[in-house]
């Protein structure tokens, strides 16, 4: 159990953070304009797209998709943050306060 952490954690570099911050951002971006919302700054959009990514990547793993490449990667997270803008939008929508 051990042995897979150490593997998993020695794959990590400063590269491979910097790649999934750059495809965040981008996912992120294109996917607050694409939805009509005014952006959610640069931290925002990163954690859009990184949370957007691994949604987008797991809808694809479900269809039988994969990515190849980073415009591959971005595509999906793209699509994955597509969908957590409209379902936070429908969850904000239906608890939104009236007065």
């Amino acid at each position: 159990m051990f042995t897979q952490a150490t593997l998993v954690l020695a794959a990590i570099d400063l590269t491979s953070i910097v790649w999934w911050l750059l495809v965040g951002l981008i996912a992120g971006f294109l996917a607050s304009v694409v939805m009509r919302g005014g952006g959610y700054g640069i931290v925002g959009d990163i954690v859009v797209g990184l949370i957007g990514a691994f949604i987008g990547g797991f809808l694809a793993s479900l269809v039988g998709l994969g990515s190849s490449g980073f415009i591959g990667t971005i595509i999906i997270a793209f699509i994955g943050a597509c969908v957590l803008i409209a379902l936070l939008r429908l969850v904000s929508r239906g608890t939104a306060r009236r007065y």
